[in-house]
């Protein structure tokens, strides 16, 4: 299992760029776009279509706005039938002209979820059966790098054991319809070596402050790799707790890839010589070893302001 199952990526494409989605879009996948707002932008869009018609004009099931007059914003909306729904309009502007950014747009079973620079920004329902999207459309001032279509890279790995409680779902399930609360303890299935992947799905409470993630001994109280989301103060933190003492905190990530209700994808794979985590699509932190007998790293640890909908390994 690779980090970035891809399933193609085009390069400097000449926009306006319109073209078909290679396979469609599934739950779990991501769409990551790398560009730059050049000086004279004022306005730019991303479409999801149903096909590629002009006249008339295709379906847009999400289209993904930014516009930079005045102060800025960013405006999504479906269009059926020629005719534009309302528009779910954020003032956050996380664009800025005549400098690059990243989009990753995460497809889910009932929303697209878009972060830039790794920052959460929109959260939008589907109006349109997902289906039925088959063309990407990117129009306007904007220059693009690259468009990446990347698989869901946990499918076909070894689902762990959810012995957890099952909690109420917060406004709607997580993408496979279920909903898990944390604490979790499970026993990996089997001890951590170079190339062990452990991958973590779900959802960041509403009013969430923070929750860990811990690979830890069974016969010890170490943990290799201790992650602390701190969602309310915007950190990310990771440290280790070996012979009775935390070490020294590392505080790497400028901005926090978690926000509250937000829906995420956690990977960590274990190196010869370090941790790298990978949280929808981004590759967010490394964390060299600490405890250095891998092999006696079993257990995973999950707590806090967070929903699980799957815990995978391989």
């Amino acid at each position: 299992m690779s980090l970035n199952a891809l399933k193609k990526t085009i390069n400097n494409p000449i926009i306006p760029y319109v073209a078909e989605i290679p396979g469609g879009l599934i739950p779990g996948e991501l769409v990551v776009i790398h560009g730059t707002v050049p000086e004279d932008a004022d306005r730019f869009q991303v479409d999801f279509q149903c096909g590629s018609s002009i006249k008339p004009r295709a379906d847009v099931a999400f289209h993904f706005n930014p516009r930079f007059k005045r102060s800025g914003c960013i405006v999504c909306n479906t269009l059926e039938q020629e005719k534009w729904g309302w528009e779910e309009i954020t003032y956050e502007m996380p664009f800025q002209k005549g400098k690059s950014f990243e989009i990753v747009i995460m497809i889910l079973k009932d929303k697209f979820q878009v972060s830039v620079d790794k920052k959460h920004v929109v959260l939008y329902n589907h109006r349109v059966s997902l289906e039925r999207i088959d063309t990407l459309g990117i129009y306007g001032k904007v220059q693009i790098e690259t468009i990446e279509f990347i698989s869901d890279p946990i499918q076909g790995s070894q689902p762990l054991s959810l012995g957890v409680t099952k909690e109420n779902a917060e406004n709607g399930d997580m993408p496979d319809g279920s909903q898990f609360g944390v604490s979790y303890v499970e026993r990996l299935d089997s001890p951590l070596c170079p190339g062990y992947t452990v991958a973590i799905k779900g959802r960041v409470k509403k009013n969430a402050k923070s929750f860990v993630i811990d690979l830890k001994s069974s016969d010890s109280k170490d943990i290799a790799l201790h992650l602390n989301a701190q969602v309310e103060n915007k950190d990310f933190v990771s440290n280790s707790y070996l012979h009775g003492s935390w070490g020294e905190e590392e505080r790497e990530v400028t901005n926090s890839p978690f926000s509250p209700g937000m829906f995420f994808e956690l990977i960590i794979l274990c190196d010869a010589h370090q941790f790298q985590v990978v949280v929808n699509g981004v590759h967010t932190l490394e964390y060299k070893h600490c405890f250095k007998q891998l092999e006696k790293i079993n257990v995973l640890e999950i707590r806090g302001d967070v929903l699980l909908s799957g815990v995978w390994s391989c």
